[in-house]
């Protein structure tokens, strides 16, 4: 039937786009250095701030730069999760308890800045930047560029569930609490993501 021939084509060209979107990410995380290891190694240490803010910062501050595109808001809204944290910590005395209170608090402290911005009417995003993290990005492949301006035009809400998926390479609950979404949102969403991506990628402009 044509209708299912449709469909198939369909699942398959967003498998490309969700390839194109791994393998992006997953070249953004070499480039910006290993990944913390499991919450049991973490947890096993000795927990201070400056352990977390050496071994996550990077991390989060392209986390930050992939929901906001400005390496300078990035650097801030990362510096207030880590000051957020440091006024939590009697509350927070494990390393997987205290890295998701960071990535709750970077996601938030995005949202605030992207609210601000449509608010203001009057951003344009910077086209000189100085970060480590935002420099990396003109080293990208072409194709690589091309996903990350793609997901430049996403929705906040679609922007993030990817970027916390495969940038941050959390799973569906993870997601969901760090997003304050159900993990059915996170699902969907995802799927819409990864659809409006490669309309994206598509487009001229």
């Amino acid at each position: 039937m044509p209708d299912d021939g449709d469909e198939h084509n369909g699942a398959g060209q967003q498998s490309v786009v969700e390839q194109s979107v791994e393998a992006t990410f997953s070249h953004l995380r070499t480039m910006d250095g290993p990944a913390a290891g499991p919450p049991e190694a973490a947890a096993a240490a000795p927990l201070t701030l400056e352990d977390l803010y050496r071994t996550h910062r990077m991390r989060l501050v392209r986390l930050a730069i992939l929901l906001v595109d400005e390496p300078a808001t990035a650097e801030d809204v990362v510096q207030e999760a880590f000051t957020g944290l440091h006024r939590n910590w009697s509350r927070l005395r494990d390393a997987a308890a205290a890295v998701g209170y960071l990535r709750t608090a970077v996601v938030n402290g995005s949202r605030s800045v992207l609210r601000r911005r449509k608010t203001a009417r009057e951003y344009v995003p910077p086209h000189a930047v100085n970060a480590r993290s935002a420099e990396s990005l003109a080293m990208l492949s072409t194709e690589h560029q091309a996903v990350v301006s793609a997901l430049s035009k996403l929705p906040p809400r679609q922007r993030e569930v990817l970027v916390l998926r495969y940038y941050g390479g959390l799973s569906e609950a993870e997601i969901s609490e760090a997003a304050g979404i159900s993990k059915g949102t996170v699902k969907s969403t995802a799927s819409r993501a990864l659809e409006a991506l490669q309309k994206a990628m598509q487009s001229p402009n």
